[in-house]
């Protein structure tokens, strides 16, 4: 099978990447415009791979993708704008991207009569929840410019199954980390934090609760949908590891050998969700459960930033 993978040189896409070259053997064509979070760093491992060939290119601009995309079995589309704070100040990349690039995306797709189109979204598309899950029917109630924007994208993927018959998959994955993740984010932001001496910005009160996967889990989870999934479907990707911000921030702290004295709270995020949480039952019952434990799978992640100056420290402009 050859797969056409969106934001391949991001966070979660390089990881994917790998994750199939290492698994399968599949051809991959990564497709990436390389905006600032999209690193070909995150790639050049998979440089003298035969199997991986690199193309940039905005998934906004028809003529590019419908070059790039002839040939391939399978579209996994990543490719966003996924900051909610970067959402807040400029709202209309997430607008283009998310939406009109999707659009896009789906469109090209269905030209070329592809087998499977897995839409990767997120868990904020539901909102926040004060007890129980969301489950896949539950409905949307994005609270942010960026949740909203992948709301959108996640209706106008669905929308191109029901009229088109487009073959879509959608996957809901609750937060990540792990190696790779641009350092604007919670886990690597604080790691590099303290790494160079600086304290860590806790948003309000540090009690808003976020579940936590890690990287790989997520990554063996959407490529278990693209394969078994069935058409038509969403399923939400969690790991169970539902910690507050505080509690998050103090297994940072304790890794890193850091005390209290390099907290700082600071104002809290405009319409911050105040929890999350998903059920994960229909994505395991294809088969998939979490592998990594969350104290072993962070320590790991830390100890990658700290073994790799060289792929963050020219990232880390503007993200203190």
């Amino acid at each position: 099978m050859r797969l056409f993978v969106t934001g391949a040189a991001g966070f979660i896409g390089s990881n994917y990447v790998r994750h199939v070259l290492a698994t399968t053997d599949n051809a991959i064509t990564a497709f990436d415009a390389l905006t600032y979070a999209g690193n070909l760093d995150n790639l050049r491992s998979l440089n003298d791979n035969p199997r991986f060939t690199f193309v940039k290119g905005d998934i906004c601009d028809r003529e590019a993708v419908t070059a790039a995309m002839a040939g391939h079995d399978a579209i996994v589309h990543f490719a966003a704008e996924s900051h909610v704070d970067r959402s807040i100040v400029d709202p209309d990349a997430f607008i283009r991207t998310n939406c009109d690039g999707t659009n896009v995306m789906c469109d090209v797709a269905r030209q070329f009569e592809v087998e499977r189109f897995l839409h990767v979204s997120t868990d904020e598309v539901y909102g926040s929840i004060e007890e129980g899950s969301f489950t896949e029917s539950d409905p949307l109630d994005p609270r942010s410019p960026y949740s909203a924007s992948k709301a959108s994208s996640d209706l106008i993927a669905r929308a191109h199954y029901v009229t088109h018959e487009l073959p879509v998959l959608i996957t809901r994955s609750s937060n990540n980390y792990g190696p790779y993740q641009f350092p604007e984010k919670i886990v690597p932001l604080f790691a590099t934090n303290l790494l160079d001496g600086h304290k860590v910005p806790v948003y309000g009160d540090g009690l808003n609760v976020r579940d936590w996967c890690f990287v790989a889990d997520n990554c063996a989870a959407i490529d278990l949908v693209l394969r078994k999934g069935t058409v038509g479907e969403i399923y939400n990707i969690g790991a169970d590891n539902e910690l507050t911000n505080r509690e998050l921030t103090d297994a940072i702290l304790g890794l890193l050998g850091c005390d209290e004295s390099m907290v700082e709270y600071v104002a809290d995020r405009l319409g911050h969700d105040r929890r999350y949480s998903i059920d994960t039952s229909k994505v395991c019952s294809l088969g998939w459960s979490p592998r990594r434990q969350f104290d072993e799978a962070l320590e790991e992640t830390i100890a990658w930033y700290r073994d790799n100056r060289w792929w963050w420290e020219p990232l880390k402009s503007g993200c203190r």
